[in-house]
């Protein structure tokens, strides 16, 4: 399994996570069920696999830290959405959003253009162009706004 098929499957669990009351840990224990797992390759090819210990330990963490940030993210991407409030934004693309924002603010090993790039493409499985686009200029404007800024002080 490739990063980025490990990076889509965290976006997808992120993604069923906001739209239940469970906790992150609790919603990848059931998720990474070894039976119900296997049940989700008949809905989609990226659950062919199943992540070894080194891309579960990066799927967990990456849904770990949306969760645990989910009030900072959401408010950076309203700060960067410019008159967008979350509840505007498709649930898809605000998971792909703050995945990549957890990357970039948490996650040193993962390049920020790898981020940006990463949530892009994997956008473009889900997202018309004009979302994708979306993404795009709200990642963009938080690198240049939020992580260019920290760098530069």
């Amino acid at each position: 399994m490739t990063r980025t098929a490990a990076r889509e499957i965290a976006i997808l669990l992120g993604f069923s996570i906001t739209a239940s009351d469970s906790f992150a840990d609790e919603a990848a224990d059931c998720f990474f069920d070894r039976e119900h797992y296997n049940t989700l390759r008949e809905e989609n090819e990226i659950f062919a696999e199943y992540p070894d210990e080194r891309q579960m330990e990066y799927i967990r963490a990456l849904v770990q830290l949306v969760f645990d940030h989910r009030v900072e993210l959401d408010a950076y991407i309203e700060k960067y959405a410019r008159g967008w409030t979350t509840n505007r934004i498709s649930r898809t693309a605000g998971a792909v959003i703050r995945c990549a924002m957890c990357e970039i603010l948490w996650m040193p090993e993962v390049p920020n253009a790898a981020a940006i790039n990463e949530a892009v493409e994997l956008a473009k499985k889900y997202e018309s162009e004009e979302v994708v686009a979306f993404i795009n200029g709200i990642l963009g404007g938080f690198i240049r706004g939020e992580v260019e800024t920290t760098e530069e002080n």
